[in-house]
């Protein structure tokens, strides 16, 4: 039987929400989706001085086992080297494609080893509720996502900036599409996230948000980050 996770989703539309179970058996994250190819190309350079692989090209799709999709308020990792970026997520669901919000939470210390290892390391928490994409298309380049870390017992926003600086959902998937792949009923996707306010560090909270100023709504999302003892 193939790996899946399932949990209790809220569809909210214009006409209300309804709630029904899903079970998703793919995870796909895009990387390297933002819409400058400029400010892209700067940021790849930067990691790769300390060390980080430049992608072969962009955008580039990772897996992740599906086991590591999460809708817990508290996800374990391993030390204190990890940390959360709010992206915006696709999931295909009863012939409708939904947008939703999540964390791909990443192992930064490993992160230069391999990109693909240090994302499979972490739990990839995601929020519950989704919206139609075909109710928020028209407007997609106005909605913005938001982080807040807990620092010194206080809020401290981390992330905040809006999906226009990312590549279109529509043109992700045609990307994704070139490699001869597709995002299948029962398939999530992650698509892509903003700069770290103050740089990438770590919390022991995390909490998303993704905001359509337009329809007035919000999914959000907050968990613990609960570090394992590294002890060899």
């Amino acid at each position: 039987m193939p790996a899946s996770v399932s949990f209790d989703a809220t569809f909210t539309t214009g006409e209300g929400r309804k709630s029904e179970p899903v079970t998703v058996t793919r995870v796909i994250v895009g990387g390297w989706t933002g819409r400058d190819k400029a400010a892209l190309q700067h940021h790849i350079d930067e990691l790769a001085k300390i060390g980080v692989t430049p992608p072969e090209k962009t955008p580039l799709f990772y897996r992740v086992g599906v086991s590591r999709l999460s809708t817990a308020d508290a996800i374990e990792v391993i030390g204190d080297g990890s940390s959360g970026e709010v992206e915006y997520v696709l999931l295909r669901h009863g012939g409708q494609l939904w947008v939703g919000a999540g964390s791909d939470h990443t192992d930064r210390v490993v992160e230069h080893m391999g990109i693909t290892v240090a994302k499979q390391l972490c739990d990839k928490p995601i929020a519950t509720e989704f919206w139609p994409m075909s109710e928020v298309e028209d407007h997609w380049d106005q909605l913005l996502l938001r982080a807040v870390i807990s620092e010194g017992g206080k809020d401290v926003v981390y992330q905040d900036g809006g999906v226009a600086g990312l590549i279109s959902p529509q043109e992700l998937l045609e990307c994704l599409k070139a490699e001869g792949d597709e995002l299948r009923e029962g398939e999530l996707m992650f698509g892509g996230t903003c700069g770290a306010i103050g740089g990438v560090r770590f919390s022991p909270e995390f909490g998303i948000e993704l905001h359509d100023p337009v329809l007035d709504r919000r999914i959000t999302h907050r968990y613990a980050v609960v570090p394992v003892p590294i002890r060899g």
